[in-house]
């Protein structure tokens, strides 16, 4: 049996349409590209983000209360996590980036984009002989690419195109392979993005009971549906349960988390996801799946590569807020007083699980796990589970103080603008916007009641 070998360098880390009716789909599309530079309002007064919180992450470490066992699977896990493929140990055809801590790397190992985009530099690692797209820039967001209709506009498309691929690497020798058209995409207005998201606490939410959500949803409806909030669980199409994980909240599981992500963005098959996405002969270097479980070794190092990240995810702590202070005291009575955290619920408590560490945990993330309505502004024309083109899951908040690009697809580094982008008339295709009555409240508030609330936010 082929076991991946591990490299040595660690990261630093089908529904038919006439061509007209899904050209009229596409619009928001193209309205969503246009929007991405568009400034939002400035507040009153002049309230401005404070920016990216320094001093220590205050997260990337373990949960407390783990078993000696448990560390040792964290670590293993951690330094899985960090390393980075070629192709000689599963490496693409096609990629968005060598390993998970390229992407997930801010403000420590299991955060979300870093200061400097690695993806500029994979592009030609090796020898590789892909152009840089223009939406990826050295100081931008790291970025996957999705084309909501195929590029005739005929076909519904939605899935992930990757940024790169192996072609002219010294480690894949005979590849040709062409990237994909993101320029005739673009220019059609069929290219939408997504960053990475955070995976701190992933398995206090993972242990978060259907049951809590439920509760939780069903709280506070009256000033829920006065504000024109409702929210709805995306679901598992097997078992009915609710799904947490990803943007849209459309992974069940870590596990599944960990399977996926490792093939669609860095291009490893899996014993979750054990085809190639791309088959083209002469760029098929290893057996398949490239990743698996060790059977000739033993300990932390007899599992896969995927359930050793999904047990670093499983037992990585929540992130830690910064250092209080009266404004961001007051900001957070703010934050509950014009409705945030009606869709930011501030905690949920974990249920019984077999991990001790992870029973019934005051988990604050600041979400309530839901899918909202976010109007055509936000809209990205992908369905994923039961969420439609323009839901989206409440991200949650926890961390936020440290995080550098904000939104789904990375549009701003702004608090103000990302508040502001919540807020969307409807159209002929998507309703308004859930968030448009709490980002009135928002606009009405006294600079310096505003300033505290973005104090709070960077706080936590």
């Amino acid at each position: 049996m082929f076991r991946k070998a591990k490299a040595s360098t660690p990261s630093t880390k089908s529904s038919y349409r006439s061509n007209r009716f899904i050209t009229a789909l596409a619009l928001p599309v193209l309205t969503f590209t246009m929007v991405a530079g568009m400034q939002g309002a400035p507040g009153n007064g002049g309230a401005k983000d404070p920016g990216v919180r320094s001093g220590a992450p205050g997260a990337g470490t373990p949960i407390g209360g783990l078993t000696g066992n448990q560390v040792a699977f964290f670590s293993a896990g951690l330094n899985s996590f960090e390393e980075q493929d070629t192709v000689s140990t599963g490496l693409g055809p096609r990629f968005n980036a060598e390993g998970c801590a390229q992407c997930h790397a801010q403000p420590a190992t299991g955060g979300t984009s870093p200061f400097v985009n690695p993806q500029v530099a994979d592009a030609s690692d090796q020898g590789a002989t892909n152009q840089v797209p223009s939406f990826i820039t050295l100081n931008g967001p790291i970025r996957e690419a999705r084309f909501p209709y195929t590029l005739d506009l005929k076909h519904i498309d939605g899935g992930v195109h990757a940024l790169f691929t192996v072609a002219g690497r010294t480690d894949a020798p005979g590849c040709n392979i062409s990237q994909d058209n993101f320029a005739k995409a673009a220019q059609e207005g069929d290219l939408i993005f997504r960053i990475p998201t955070p995976v701190f606490g992933g398995g206090l939410i993972e242990a978060i009971s259907d049951a809590t959500i439920l509760t939780n949803m069903n709280n506070n409806l009256s000033q829920k549906h006065n504000l024109g909030i409702f929210g709805r669980p995306n679901t598992s199409g097997n078992d009915g349960t609710i799904t947490r994980f990803g943007w849209k909240a459309q992974n069940k599981s870590l596990a599944v988390f960990s399977g996926e992500a490792y093939n669609v963005e860095v291009g490893v098959t899996n014993e979750m996801f054990n085809t190639e996405r791309d088959q083209t002969l002469g760029c098929q270097f290893n057996p398949t799946p490239e990743d698996s479980t060790n059977f000739d070794l033993d300990g932390t190092s007899l599992p896969s590569d995927v359930v050793r990240f999904t047990m670093f995810m499983q037992f990585l702590d929540q992130p830690q807020p910064g250092q209080g202070s009266p404004s961001t005291q007051h900001g957070s009575q703010v934050f509950g007083q014009i409705g945030c955290a009606l869709c930011h619920t501030a905690s949920l408590t974990t249920g019984q699980s077999s991990v001790a560490a992870l029973s019934n945990i005051q988990t604050n993330l600041y979400s309530d796990l839901l899918l909202h309505h976010m109007g055509p502004n936000l809209a990205d024309n992908i369905s994923q589970g039961v969420a439609g083109g323009d839901e989206f899951r409440t991200a949650p908040l926890w961390g936020l103080g440290q995080r550098i690009f904000f939104l789904h697809d990375g549009r701003t580094n702004d608090l103000i603008k990302a508040i502001q982008a919540h807020s969307s008339g409807g159209n002929r295709q998507y309703s308004s916007s859930e968030a448009n009555g709490v980002v009135s409240n928002f606009n009405k508030l006294s600079s310096g009641d505003q300033q505290d609330l973005l104090n709070f936010l960077r706080s936590l």
